[in-house]
Parts: C-alpha cells; sequence; structure tokens
C-alpha cells in the first residue's frame, strides 16, 4: 500500500474532511484500489459503473456489501487499471455522489481477493478516523517517498505514546521468546539489544539496525509507507532488501495491527535476517519471482506467507515459531503452538495453493524441517517456473545477474570451480 487519501463530506463541523498520505491522486503504473459508498437504491452499482465506463477505466476486482456503519448506503471496493483511461476524471465524479470515498492502496493487483472491505474495516478500527495519527503517519510516509538508495534512513524521533506502546508489545513478546521462537532468534535478538538499541523504553532505528544486517547477511532495510504489491516486495528481497515501515499502531490497541508496523518489523523480521541460512532461504523466493509470470507471483505470495511471515520449525523434537507474524504476536505466537490448528509439513507445491485469512489466527501452519532444508524445497520448485533465463545474485557487486548465454554459464562455472579449489584447499590444511 503506497498511500492512503481519505476524503469525507459532511464532517462533525459541517466541513468536508482531506486527509491522507499524498496530496493529490497521480495515474501511476499499477492498479489503485477504491473504497466508497453509495445511497441504497435499484441500479446504485450500474451508475457506478457508468462513471468507469464513461472515463475508460478497466476494472480488475469489484466487491459491495451493505454499510455496516449507515442502514441507508451500500459500500464498494473496486481495484482500478491506472495505465488507461481518465481515474483522476472518474475519483472527482465519484465524490460529488459518495459519502465516503478511500483511495486505498497503489500497486495492488497481486494481492486482490474477496474480503478487502473486511480488511478495511480493521484498518479504520484501529487509527484511520484518528486526525492526529494520520497526520503523523504521513510524517512516515514522507520519509519513505523522499528516501534515496544508498542514503541513510532518517532517523525518527518518537513521541512518548508511540514508544509506551512499543514498550507493551515489547514486553509481552520478549517473556515467550526463549519458549517459544526458534534457536536462531533467540540467537540473534540479544545480539540486536547490544548493538542495535533495543530496548522496552526505545524504538530502534532502521538506519541502525540495515547496518547491522549488512553486516552480518548482506541484508539491508528500505523505508517504505506501507504494503507493496507482492511482486515488488519480492522483487525486493531478491536483492537483499526488506522493505520496511517506520510507523507504529494506533495506541488504542497496541497488540493488534491489521497492517504490518515498526512492532512487527523490528521484532517480527529482522532478527532472522541475520542469520545467513534463513537470509538465504528468503532471498531464493525473492529470485524465484523474478520474470515470473503472474499466477507464480500468488504462488510464491503465498510461500512467502506460510513461511517468513507464519512459518514454523522443528527444533530438537519441539515446534518453534520464526515466522513474523508469529514473532510480532503476542496472542498467536502462544496459540501457534496450542493443538488447536492443523500442522502439516512445508512442501512449496502444496504450500502454495493453501487459501489462508488475513484477519485472523491461521487454521493451518507449514512445518520445516530446517532453513536449509525449506531453501533446497524452494529452490527445487523454482525450477518449474515457466521463464526463458536463469538468475544469480552476485553479493560483489549486489546485483542479479540474468543467465541467458553460454559464456556467462561458463564463467560462473569457473567461479563455481574456483570456489571448490578454496574450499579443498581449507580441507586439507583442517586434517
Amino acid at each position: 500500500m503506497y498511500s492512503l487519501y481519505i476524503v469525507l463530506k459532511n464532517g462533525v463541523d459541517g466541513s468536508t474532511w482531506h486527509s491522507g498520505y499524498v496530496q493529490g491522486i497521480k495515474d501511476i503504473e499499477g492498479s489503485t484500489s477504491l473504497v466508497f459508498s453509495l445511497k441504497e437504491k435499484v441500479g446504485a452499482l450500474v451508475d457506478a459503473l457508468k462513471v468507469f465506463q464513461h472515463h475508460n477505466v478497466n476494472l480488475h476486482h469489484i466487491e459491495s456489501r451493505p454499510s455496516r456503519t449507515d442502514k441507508g448506503e451500500y459500500e464498494f471496493f473496486v481495484a482500478c487499471d491506472n495505465q488507461k483511461g481518465g481515474l483522476n476524471e472518474a475519483i472527482d465524479e465519484l465524490k460529488t455522489a459518495s459519502k465516503c470515498l478511500t483511495i486505498l492502496s497503489r500497486n495492488t493487483e497481486d494481492n486482490i481477493e474477496s474480503g478487502m472491505l473486511d480488511i478495511f474495516d480493521e484498518a479504520f478500527s484501529c487509527g484511520f478516523t484518528d486526525p492526529v495519527y494520520r497526520a503523523r503517519r504521513k510524517e512516515f510516509a514522507d520519509i519513505a517517498f523522499n528516501y534515496k538508495h544508498d542514503k541513510p534512513i532518517p532517523r525518527v524521533v518518537y513521541t512518548e505514546e508511540e514508544i509506551n506502546t512499543w514498550q507493551t508489545i515489547f514486553r509481552e513478546l520478549t517473556k515467550l521468546y526463549p519458549t517459544h521462537a526458534c534457536q536462531e532468534f533467540n540467537h540473534v535478538f540479544p545480539l540486536l539489544i547490544d548493538n542495535c538499541g533495543y530496548r522496552d523504553d526505545n524504538i530502534p532505528q532502521l538506519d541502525d539496525i540495515s547496518k547491522f544486517l549488512k553486516d552480518c547477511t548482506g541484508f539491508r532495510l528500505r523505508p517504505v509507507a506501507g504494503l507493496l504489491s507482492s511482486r515488488d516486495f519480492l522483487a525486493g528481497l531478491a536483492f537483499r532488501v526488506f522493505h520496511s515501515t517506520q510507523y507504529i499502531r494506533h495506541p488504542s490497541r497496541p497488540m493488534y495491527t491489521p497492517e504490518p508496523d515498526v512492532c512487527h518489523e523490528l521484532l517480527g523480521h529482522v532478527p532472522l535476517f541475520a542469520d545467513p541460512a534463513f537470509a538465504q532461504f528468503s532471498q531464493e523466493i525473492g529470485l524465484a519471482s523474478l520474470g515470473a509470470p503472474d499466477e507464480y507471483i500468488q504462488k510464491l505470495a503465498t510461500c512467502y506467507w506460510f513461511t517468513v511471515e507464519f512459518g514454523l520449525c522443528r527444533q530438537g523434537g519441539q515446534i518453534k515459531a520464526y515466522g513474523a507474524g508469529l514473532l510480532s504476536s503476542f496472542g498467536e505466537l502462544q496459540y501457534c503452538l496450542t493443538d488447536k490448528p492443523e500442522l502439516r509439513p512445508f512442501d512449496p507445491i502444496k504450500t502454495a495453493e493453501q487459501k489462508y485469512p488475513i484477519t485472523e489466527m491461521q487454521p493451518v501452519y507449514y512445518v520445516a524441517e530446517s532453513f536449509e532444508s525449506a531453501q533446497a524445497k524452494m529452490r527445487a520448485f523454482a525450477t518449474t517456473i515457466p521463464r526463458p533465463f536463469s538468475v544469480r545474485y552476485n553479493a560483489y557487486t549486489e546485483s542479479v545477474e540474468v543467465i541467458t548465454k553460454k559464456d556467462q554459464v561458463i564463467n560462473l562455472t569457473r567461479t563455481i570451480k574456483g570456489d571448490l579449489d578454496i574450499l579443498e584447499q581449507a580441507l586439507r590444511k583442517i586434517k
């Protein structure tokens, strides 16, 4: 989600409220999602569709339902193609007919599925109707929009209220980590305390963490305003880049957020990006996504969901959590290790087809025997993706090489042979 722009008519003072992360709407490549409400009447949806037709805007997805707040209204979720037609003009026309129109996201064509209106409800129940919180979110969004590659990530002075929210979450989760988190997570977490300012009274800075991860595994952080499309996010992993938010959830519900925030990123994701095996596994998913057809992007995104976000692993005969969605959620971290959910062995071919809820605890989790075994399975799965080339990450240049020619294969073979010679020499010396 690159942006959130809200227009509400008839505010408490009779005025029109304008708020959001970006002022004005620009047509950019991808898809733009709208949520709007219309008065209940026969043909309400037809009238709305005529607006898009009049301005030659193509629609990818439509949902509708009776309004949960106004019995005389209907709510609509529409994903639009913003590459062709006059989307700005269509939005302007809808504003005149709609009590509430929200431009919810950008570039979400990879993520569209049923239930988007429910997700929208979750977001608004967690602070998006708070004008102070929305203004603060705009500050964080501006940092992300203006950030330039290879520049220091701007440091944020968090408010006392934001630190208190972090403190509540930090204290509750750190009680569970020793017994519920995987060994690799518990090995790295003290290092973050020593090197990156992880404390209950301090929200760590992305720039400090990014430098730490770069030294450990070559991963680095890049600030982002919110959710990205699956393709864009996975492509970042291919280059060992993790897109991270800097804002924190609304203080009214510190133990829950319907979207990623700094608690989810720094407590859930960051520790394991410092582990070489996990970092390599995460990058394998990203590399597999480069040039993949759309249907395979969805499969890879689902594998990512059941591993990097909600993965479990087997260690010492016990089940432990390594997914960020678990390690940043006090309630689900407890729930996932009970006998309530169903546990299945991780198999990318089967996992990629599994449906999952977004706004509630998972009924099914997939268990990996190790990060190395999961990586091997993802590599095998990647060979089934139809694309006319192979890719390789060059850690020296921090770039992805597209391998399509014979001389590239020969050069790569020489590089691998050189590495094998070094290993053989090391083994001889050890003996």
